[in-house]
């Protein structure tokens, strides 16, 4: 068998990239479309001359037997069109060290003449196909997967062509160009479904033949009919040199033409392009899904001249606004922002005014506590408006915050957390984060109408109940502080009452060299005693406040000791030893679960990190969830599942001592 010159093939066929026609074509260039598609309200694509002919800009498209003037420019200036190819390139091992050294050269020549928006891949095969590089823009990439190329086995070209339509996706202007002899010895596809696959995909094919005891051109042209392209023949490296140069040519003289989609052309039709080519007439005619199509303009009617009534319902539609409130006739997210504004004004005036909503007795008792606060003097005027009006606000949120039946709850938490908040700096601040997370919801799930009001909902969701969260972690993560260290307070209580302190200053020195937050807690019990308080009740009020299952033990045992006698620094070291081996018991059996936490915590985390990835990189194909009713029933599914596996995991490693 002859050696294969697939290299000098190979590069050839990244000139048929750009659909130019065979080396005998007539004298008139062949003229193709390609990357065709009705797009944003304009109908785009390309359009190029084989043999790197040169095309008049000025173009003629003719649709449903009307003709529209087309602009079209050189692709060398950008393209809206997506433009990428595939070298499919025989690495059996009949093309030897000499072929694959043409291949590496006349590649290297063909990437510096190539435009830069042409994403260029690699596909070998010899006893099989396999993707060296996916289609890219990186040139020095692509030259380096080349040059790594070695020549072995045998030849799998079917499963080479299928392989390669795989990888070249579904959008743009696509094609394959492959180095071949049209024979196959290895590959596990036929030849009917590797040109099927050409076709249900219609990438075009274009095909480099070299003379060999095994080649059938046959197949080659059968590729190329059965996807627009052409077969070239190349004999030596120079032919190759010759073929990129003239694939060079064609790819800077492609031409993108755009024009408004026709008002009222709607469904697949055949349209035909028409203009000059190397000075000659040419005319081609391409299919193309218009889809829903653009409505057709109409005359509008005489607007009303009463300044109350406004355009009239004929005449909105006629200015192009497609999706419409029917009362007010403006586009629905018009409307929502419209009313967001209004709400948001009328939260602002009440919030400015609120402040004179005041009842006398109010008034009396705010001067009261606002002249004590000062020491006895009257108390300064605010300073400046912005003090005004977030004193304004805070005070709405007292008077919505009063009387509900969740304000105590909220109220304990925050002050087991020890936070310096009021009811109504509460509510602000849970506001505040309300439009935070539909600000940051829609931010990140931008989208039409639809997703538009998804994530409203979302960001409702998050920004309401975040706050709430991380209140209630805050308070957990001190009260279980305070359990931790109340083995340690107890010790010193009882080695207090051991050196002959009494109860009161044995927690007094507990206040004065505990650590936070017990330190505070027993200072607070201390000075409600010194007001009167009994001190068993005072530890009784500390475990509610803490939420302290241990202290209430504690607290049981000073009073039973009170009541009936004995030893309080044995029972505080008894209450004290019992409490550390519990704790010690709590953390082995909190070490033995954490492997199923930590799967829990993956296992949950993992499809939530999933879709929010997905929507930044592939948001078509997540986008399925919601646009399709399977994917809606799909979406509710996986969200309940989530829901049923969260609780379920936390039942499994939630194990009480």
């Amino acid at each position: 068998m002859p050696r294969r010159w697939g290299a000098v093939l190979a590069l050839t066929s990244a000139a048929l990239l750009t659909g130019t026609a065979s080396a005998g074509a007539a004298s008139a260039p062949v003229v193709n479309i390609t990357g065709i598609e009705a797009k944003n309200g304009n109908l785009i694509g390309l359009i190029s001359a084989g043999g790197g002919a040169s095309i008049d800009p000025g173009l003629k498209v003719t649709v449903s037997g009307k003709d529209y003037p087309v602009d079209a420019i050189t692709s060398g200036q950008g393209t809206p069109v997506a433009r990428s190819t595939v070298l499919v390139v025989d690495t059996s091992g009949s093309m030897g060290e000499a072929g694959m050294a043409t291949v590496r050269s006349a590649v290297a020549a063909f990437l510096k003449s190539v435009p830069d928006d042409v994403r260029v891949g690699l596909v070998s095969f010899s006893g099989k196909a396999v993707v060296k590089l996916a289609p890219t823009a990186d040139q020095g990439k692509v030259q380096s997967a080349v040059n790594d190329l070695k020549s072995d086995g045998e030849t799998a070209l079917y499963d080479g062509v299928t392989l390669a339509v795989k990888t070249l996706g579904a959008k743009g202007e696509r094609s394959i160009l492959v180095l071949s002899d049209g024979g196959d010895t290895a590959s596990k596809a036929t030849q009917a479904q590797a040109v099927t696959a050409l076709k249900s995909a219609k990438v075009r094919a274009e095909a480099v033949s070299f003379k060999s005891t095994e080649g059938n051109v046959s197949v080659l042209k059968g590729f190329a009919s059965a996807s627009g392209g052409s077969v070239v023949s190349a004999a030596n490296a120079g032919a190759v040199a010759s073929a990129f140069t003239t694939a060079a040519k064609t790819l800077a003289s492609q031409l993108t033409f755009s024009m408004p989609l026709p008002p009222g052309v709607t469904a697949v039709q055949d349209i035909k392009i028409s203009g000059l080519a190397a000075g000659k007439a040419f005319s081609t005619s391409a299919l193309v899904d218009f889809g829903d199509g653009v409505s057709a303009p109409t005359t509008p009617p005489a607007a009303s001249t009463d300044p109350i009534v406004g355009p009239t319902e004929d005449v909105i539609k006629a200015s192009g606004t497609e999706s419409t409130l029917p009362i007010l006739g403006v586009s629905p997210m018009l409307g929502i922002g419209l009313g967001a504004v209004f709400l948001g004004i009328i939260a602002i005036g009440v919030a400015l005014s609120s402040g004179t909503m005041k009842s006398g007795r109010q008034t009396r008792v705010d001067s009261i506590d606002q002249y004590v606060a000062h020491g006895g003097r009257p108390a300064k005027a605010p300073k400046n408006r912005q003090a005004a009006v977030s004193e304004s606000l805070v005070f709405l949120g007292d008077k919505i915050m009063e009387g509900r039946d969740s304000t105590s709850k909220t109220m304990a938490l925050i002050e087991r957390a020890d936070l310096p908040l009021r009811a109504g700096e509460w509510w602000v601040m849970r506001i505040v984060s309300l439009f935070v997370g539909i600000a940051v919801s829609t931010l990140l799930l931008r989208g039409g109408l639809g997703m538009t009001l998804v994530a409203i909902l979302i960001g409702f969701l998050l920004g309401w109940f975040a706050p709430a969260f991380v209140l209630r972690f805050l308070a957990k993560r001190r009260a279980n502080k305070f359990d931790h260290q109340l083995p340690d307070v107890l010790t010193l209580i009882a080695s207090s009452l051991s050196t002959g302190f009494s109860l009161p200053q044995a927690l007094d020195a507990v206040a004065k060299d505990a650590a936070e937050p017990s330190a505070k807690e027993f200072s607070r019990a201390l000075a409600e005693t010194r007001i009167g308080a009994d001190i068993a009740e005072s530890l009784e009020r500390m475990s509610d406040r803490m939420d302290s299952g241990n202290m209430r033990w504690t607290a049981m045992a000073i009073r039973i000791q009170r009541e009936v006698g004995g030893n309080l620094a044995e029972t505080m070291r008894t209450t004290a030893k019992t409490l550390r081996e519990r704790e010690e018991l709590g953390r082995h059996v909190r070490a033995l679960s954490a492997e199923g936490r930590l799967s829990a915590y993956i296992l949950i985390a993992l499809p939530i990190g999933i879709f929010l990835y997905t929507m930044q990189t592939n948001r078509d194909y997540v986008e399925l969830l919601w646009t399709r009713p399977l994917g809606l029933v799909m979406l509710a599914g996986g969200v309940v599942s989530l829901g049923i596996g969260m609780f379920w995991m936390n039942k499994v490693v939630d194990v009480k001592v």
